[in-house]
This record gives C-alpha cells, structure tokens and sequence, in this order.
C-alpha cells in the first residue's frame, strides 16, 4: 500500500504499546479493525505460513474481507511494538473515500 494510505489509516487509529511475545489476534476472534505497525516487529502464523511485518505494514484486513469476520491468522509481537489500531468503521469509512486505502484489505 502507498505510504500516504498507511498514514491516513495510522492518522485515524489509536495508538497501543505492546510488549514482546504480546499475542495480538487469535484465529477465530472476531475482526474489530486493523493494525498499522509504527514500530517493532510483529509475526504471522497461519495456515499458509509464517510470517514478520515491520513498521509501515498493514495487517489484520483479511478478516474484514471474511464472510463472518473471523480471524484466520495467529499474530503475535516479535519485539515490543507500538501499532495504530483502526476500528472497522473507521476502516470502511477511509476504503470507500479513498481508493488507495481501500488496498489495506488486499495486505496479509
């Protein structure tokens, strides 16, 4: 996604720190929103691997995208990490105004 769609996105969320090995998203839980990471780093485990997201990376859009909304991935903070937490709301509202946000769903 385009650097500025992530910040618009980050601009809209609510900051949260997190310590290491933090577990963030468990699959089955219902998907609230999605995380911009801002620092640290977190990593990825679901069916189809494993993987570690930076700062500047989008997750937690899948489940969006999901006909019951529930996650499918488990994700937990490799390092203390500092994300921006964006509710669905707020997600869908940015999605439908800007088509560059509307690739956040496209990411994990």
């Amino acid at each position: 996604m385009e650097s500025a769609a992530v910040e618009r996105l980050a601009d809209a969320g609510s900051e949260v720190e997190l310590p290491a090995g933090q577990v963030i998203i468990e699959p089955g839980q219902q998907g609230l929103g999605l995380f911009v990471i801002r620092a640290g780093t977190v990593q990825i485990d679901a069916h189809w691997g494993v993987r570690e997201l930076g700062p500047g990376a989008v997750f937690g859009g899948r489940a969006l995208r999901a006909p019951h909304g529930e996650r499918t991935a488990r994700v937990h903070a490799k390092t203390d990490v500092r994300l921006v937490a964006v509710d669905r709301a707020t997600v869908e509202r940015l999605c439908a105004d800007d088509p560059t946000v509307a690739g956040c769903l496209e990411l994990d």
